[in-house]
């Protein structure tokens, strides 16, 4: 079981510096993995907002051990080649700690307010392509595409990712199948249900969907869990990931942000959000 969080870089979680230090003493403080929302407005509060890519770049640089990436990209909102840069370069920069997570997103001013496609099912389809591109460009093979959204000329990307196979996990709502099945082609699959964290019940459901339709049953996959436990009690935080563990979980996520704690879309970033979120960051993963 590995331990990460996600976070949204809003408000003063916008300024890379203080991403920087975060980053720091979430490997100082034992997490595994330090994973960034992707969104360019997210709604109408107008929050400072840092782009993801960039800041995981300088997390990069700073530490050692943290496994980075942004949860999740929407795809269809982003050229495919260029996220295909994007990820070799951060793969490099990290020395191979780069998980890459891939969804249609939730935000939907990021589309509507910049004339981007709306259209969940078109979405999809996009999505489907761009990571047959995103996955053949890391190949370091000649490869090249041509689909109902992209096309891709045959073409090599050097240098390829130091991973031997970078892995992609694919979030999504569960019940809805779909992105279920999309998931089981790749590496893993980060659920959420209505927008929040299932309970372990359905992570079981959610594995028991995946599993006899993975296209590599030999592979290693991962099943991600999330949710926020109680940072100043780390036993009563691990008996609450506990049932998650038995569930199939291989990764918990602690979900940073206030909107989860609140479980309520409308509440407003806050200081005190803001406090909770920094002491959090800070103390030790739901661990024995």
């Amino acid at each position: 079981m590995r331990y990460g969080m996600t976070l949204p870089p809003f408000g003063p979680f916008a300024e890379p510096h203080y991403l920087m230090e975060l980053a720091q003493a979430a490997e100082a403080a034992g997490w595994d993995g330090f994973f960034l929302w992707d969104t360019v407005i997210h709604d109408e509060h107008g929050y400072p907002i840092a782009e993801p890519w960039t800041a995981l770049a300088a997390i990069a640089a700073v530490t050692t051990r943290l496994r980075l990436g942004v949860m999740i990209t929407p795809l269809s909102r982003r050229r495919p080649w260029q996220v295909a840069r994007q990820v070799l370069t951060l793969d490099h920069l990290s020395n191979g700690r780069v998980i890459f997570g891939a969804g249609l997103g939730g935000a939907l001013h990021d589309f509507d307010w910049f004339g981007e496609e709306t259209d969940a099912k078109v979405r999809a389809a996009m999505l489907d392509e761009g990571l047959q591109i995103v996955r053949g460009l890391w190949s370091g093979e000649r490869t090249s595409f041509t689909g109902n959204h992209y096309t891709v000329a045959p073409v090599q990307f050097m240098p390829p990712p130091i991973q031997p196979h970078l892995p992609i996990w694919i979030g999504g709502m569960w019940p809805n199948q779909a992105p279920m099945r999309r998931a089981a082609r790749f590496d893993g699959v980060f659920p959420l249900k209505g927008g929040f964290p299932p309970p372990p019940e359905d992570l079981a459901a959610v594995k028991a969907f995946i599993e006899p339709r993975r296209s590599h049953p030999a592979a290693p996959f991962d099943y991600v869990a999330s949710g926020i436990t109680p940072g100043d009690d780390p036993a009563a935080g691990a008996a609450q990931v506990a049932p998650y563990i038995a569930a199939g979980a291989t990764w918990w996520l602690e979900t940073i942000d206030p909107w989860t704690r609140h479980r309520d879309w409308s509440v407003v970033l806050g200081h005190e959000d803001e406090v909770w979120m920094d002491t959090r960051i800070r103390q030790s993963p739901p661990k024995r």
